[in-house]
């Protein structure tokens, strides 16, 4: 059949190794980029504020170069299911192709649409584009999925190597004339009253190009230090590319292989490649991972009543506690923190505060530009101790333990929480040593669950 072909496009803003545009460009028909903003179907979960801003903007730049490149980018708002037939009816599409998605509602929304689009009589393909290997190809010898990292990356690491990157088309045949088109700046998707994201545009260039030339950088100047240094948050050696990664500017495929070529021991940021890896491998056999305890006997924990006032001083920076501090404002002034303080941060919230892992979640969720629905709530039932392979609940973080540890100098804390270098700091909210008593009393509860 000639008519032709849409590439829908989700979490792989990029046109470089992007299989699904590969396949509508090598199919010779007109291509019609098409991006639906889908906060309505059932299951999906709305993106935070900060998503909302990385979104526009890599939006925006995909926009602009699937133009320089003869194609237009063609924005709908609404539920997927709906819209994406009617586009595939305005303009006589007779083929659709799209980069997978492991999230449940997600994959449900993608296997009615490829039954009743194929029922059309359309060609409907999708590709593995966003992770290394596909959740269902790596199993235990029992043939069931993973529950702690170490074996699942070995059986990773035994796979067949990732493809290579596939080459970014040069030309691409745009639709004339093209469906229309929303216009991005009516998504207001952008702060106004008040304008909070200042210092996301200070610190984050979004889009394709600049995830590629972060990634040559990172190889170029930090990788030989991210070893031994991955952990202190004022060294500046991490990659910067999460958020790159979770919006799909870049593929795991082409950091992968760039990597090795750049750098033959690489093996510690691989492996945090790994990590990412196993968050989707767990959210694809377990898709309520943001509401549901992974370890079933932490349903038992005896969470008390929620303390409002506590709970506001952790996401405002106001704990009293200086790295606490200094990460909740990072994640405030920023959209992102260094992996070590989200660690920290939310070990504090948890243990003690003893305030819910979910409640956490849901603020990181809406705060950091790099979450996404596998490593945000996997990573906090990781620190509470009822997730997969988790850190043990008894584990808890000491904030000044780890300031004097991986902060030696003081400097993140200068940086981000000043105000614990010049004495106008709150006292702290909480007793370190109290509270982790009382959260290893809490615990006790759950060990005795049956």
């Amino acid at each position: 059949m000639t008519g032709p072909s849409i590439v829908w496009f989700r979490d792989d803003l990029r046109l470089a190794d992007n299989p699904a545009l590969r396949a509508a460009v090598d199919r010779d028909e007109p291509v019609i980029a098409l991006f639906v903003l889908d906060e309505e179907s059932p299951g999906i979960r709305p993106l935070g504020g900060a998503a909302h801003w990385w979104l526009h903007h890599s939006l925006a730049s995909l926009g602009e170069r699937l133009r320089e490149r003869g194609g237009n980018l063609i924005l709908r708002r609404g539920p997927a299911a709906e819209v994406v037939p009617t586009v595939v009816s305005d303009a006589g599409a007779t083929a659709v192709y799209w980069n997978r998605r492991y999230g449940g509602p997600e994959r449900e929304i993608d296997a009615a649409l490829k039954s009743g689009l194929r029922a059309d009589g359309l060609e409907v393909q999708s590709f593995a584009a966003n992770l290394l290997f596909e959740p269902w190809t790596v199993q235990t010898g029992a043939g069931t999925p993973f529950a702690v990292y170490t074996p699942f990356w070995r059986a990773c690491l035994q796979s067949p190597t990732p493809r290579a990157p596939l080459p970014e088309p040069q030309k691409i045949r745009g639709a004339t004339p093209h469906p229309p088109s929303d216009d991005l700046a009516d998504w207001n998707l952008l702060p106004t009253s008040p304008d909070w994201a200042g210092g996301f545009r200070e610190a984050w260039e979004p889009g394709e190009p600049a995830a590629r030339a972060r990634l040559r950088e990172f190889l170029a100047d930090d990788i030989a230090d991210y070893d031994r240094a991955r952990d202190e948050p004022a060294a500046g050696v991490t990659s910067a590319l999460s958020p790159r990664l979770r919006w799909g500017e870049i593929s795991p495929f082409t950091v992968w292989h760039e990597t090795l070529a750049a750098n033959a021991d690489a093996g510690r940021f691989l492996s945090e490649i790994g990590w990412r890896e196993f968050a989707w491998h767990t959210l694809f056999f377990h898709p309520d991972l943001a509401t549901v305890n992974l370890r079933r006997r932490f349903d038992a924990f005896p969470w008390p009543d929620l303390d409002e006032e506590h709970l506001r001083a952790w996401q405002q920076g106001r704990t009293g506690i200086p790295l606490v501090d200094a990460g909740m404002k990072e994640l405030w002034q920023s959209g992102a923190m260094h992996n070590r303080i989200r660690m920290v941060t939310a070990s504090f919230l948890i243990k003690n505060l003893l305030i819910d892992w979910r409640l956490g979640e849901q603020w990181f969720w809406d705060t950091l530009v790099d979450a996404d629905g596998a490593s945000n709530a996997f990573n906090w039932q990781w620190v509470a101790g009822s997730g997969a392979d988790a850190s043990p609940y008894f584990r808890i973080f000491n904030p000044e333990t780890q300031a004097a540890k991986f902060d030696t100098n003081g400097e993140y804390i200068a940086r981000w929480a000043p105000e614990h270098r010049s004495g106008d700091a709150p006292d702290p909210i909480v007793d370190l040593k109290a509270t982790r008593a009382r959260a290893l009393d809490a615990y006790d509860v759950v060990k005795n669950a049956n």
